[in-house]
């Protein structure tokens, strides 16, 4: 059987007795249905809506086909949404990707995923979005011209921070951060759309006419302005990584993304339809910042609130990006593919800190050298390639294992549909323009093989490590955690 045993004991880096061995320590079940909404809409809601419309239109070339691709990403995130709630009531348990590969697949390529994910996919992530952050923090103190390099780098690792010492101290906390702001930003996005609406009642409709004049029509064109737009719905699948800490996972999970994904597409289609009744598509093109471009032009004095809305969206943003990439990092550790230190909750405040503080050191190491856009590029062909394996693990449970018990069914056509297009998004810029890039992307995720067999497969382990995890226990005080079996 392929699909591997779950293990209802607990393994011995995976729980421990706490005082007289009478108390388990878990992560808590905080996160309902309003939080859970907030989760995928607060981070699918970050900078892409505000930078990456420029990039969507120039590799699509007009107006009606770049919204096109806007509508036909909002489709594919809800397809693989809804395809990962049922993965979610199978494997009731937090990790995403990585915890569906390692019981579908096995330990070798999850090792791989866990490996990939938490070294570079999400700090390169969590790294762009910080730095847009800053970009829009920063800008008002340097009218006129471009913000210093150092300015905007040392913003947005003091973002990385606070959020390091938020999500540390508590997960209501960084819940409560997130459901706040996701109505700011939600609240900015609807003064765009109103704004938008009314310049089409008073007749803006130049960008619409003719609209699809001067369409691109090459696959790879096609493939990295799908990259472009999906950037921008990055965190359809976040509740997976925190089912553990759901309220009533097998009603929450498939409700909240019902709720947040179509609510989110009819937003950015709309925003989209505000920026082209605002500007032209050649003034769209040309602008750094299509919010703040579209600002100036229609709030004229008031252009300010886009910088701060688009501040604050960015930073409710990186938020849920940093409370879900932890997640990753802490379960893989805790099934022996990471340092066990990283598999470890403080032991009065419950949560993962060790995972999370990783996390942050990764993605301040980012932050030194990172690039917004080639960030986006490779970010989304990694996550592609994994999500592509993910949807084919639901297709063999789907065919081989129907006696699976689960709360919630997605039609086998929707993770067919999600399959053939991560296979398209992988290929696709492969085919048409090969970068060098990729190839270094592949080299790296298969460097894991080196650090897989000595010290996972084998389990050498240097008595040092035993003596560093210890030290790092007590100075953080942290304690090993126990899954819920269920």
């Amino acid at each position: 059987s392929t699909m591997r045993k779950r293990k209802t004991t607990d393994s011995p880096h995976s729980s421990t007795d706490l005082s007289e061995g009478k108390e388990k320590l878990r992560l808590k079940q905080e996160v309902g249905l309003i939080s859970g909404v907030s989760l995928i809409a607060g981070t699918m809601i970050g900078s892409g809506i505000f930078m990456s419309p420029e990039w969507v239109l120039h590799h699509m070339g007009s107006p009606a086909s770049s919204l096109l691709i806007w509508a036909a990403c909002g489709l594919l995130a809800m397809f693989g949404a809804l395809s990962y709630a049922e993965l979610g009531t199978i494997i009731k348990e937090s990790g995403g990707e990585y915890i569906y590969i390692l019981r579908i697949f096995g330990s070798f390529p999850a090792f791989l995923f866990a490996y990939t994910s938490v070294i570079l996919v999400r700090p390169a992530g969590l790294a762009a979005v910080c730095l847009s952050f800053a970009e829009y923090t920063v800008a008002p103190f340097y009218p006129g011209c471009s913000s210093p390099q150092v300015v905007v780098k040392c913003t947005a690792a003091a973002c990385i921070l606070l959020l390091a010492i938020i999500n540390c101290l508590n997960v209501r906390l960084a819940t409560s951060i997130m459901n706040i702001f996701t109505a700011a930003k939600l609240l900015a996005l609807l003064v765009i759309v109103v704004g938008g609406l009314v310049l089409l009642a008073k007749g803006q409709t130049q960008s619409f006419q003719n609209a699809f004049q001067n369409t691109t029509a090459g696959i790879g064109a096609v493939g990295v302005a799908f990259y472009q737009g999906l950037w921008s719905y990055d965190g359809w699948n976040n509740l997976n990584y925190v089912t553990e800490e759901l309220k009533k996972p097998e009603v929450t999970l498939p409700r909240a993304v019902m709720i947040a994904i179509p609510l989110v597409t009819c937003l950015y289609l709309l925003v989209n339809v505000s920026y082209l009744a605002a500007m032209t598509p050649s003034e769209l093109l040309s602008s750094g910042a299509v919010a703040v471009t579209w600002g100036d032009k229609v709030l004229g004095s008031w252009a300010w609130l886009i910088s701060l809305s688009v501040a604050l969206s960015t930073f409710g943003s990186s938020n849920g990006t940093f409370f879900s990439g932890g997640r990753v990092c802490y379960i893989a550790a805790r099934e022996g593919h990471m340092p066990d230190v990283l598999s470890m909750a403080h032991v009065r405040r419950l949560t993962p800190s060790p995972a999370l503080l990783f996390t942050s050191a990764m993605s301040l190491i980012m932050i030194i050298s990172g690039s917004f856009t080639s960030i986006v590029n490779f970010f989304s062909f990694i996550a592609w390639l994994f999500y592509g394996m993910t949807i084919s693990g639901l297709l063999y449970l789907k065919i081989k294992k129907p006696e699976l018990p689960r709360s919630y069914k997605v039609p086998i056509i929707i993770p067919i549909i999600v399959l053939m297009a991560a296979v398209y998004l992988v290929l696709a810029p492969i085919i048409d323009q090969p970068q060098i890039e990729i190839l270094y992307i592949v080299l790296f995720i298969f460097s894991g093989v080196i650090l897989y067999f000595p010290l996972v497969r084998f389990k050498c382990h240097p008595r040092f490590l035993q003596r560093v995890t210890l030290h790092l226990q007590l100075f953080l005080e942290v304690a090993p955690t126990t899954r819920d079996a269920n």
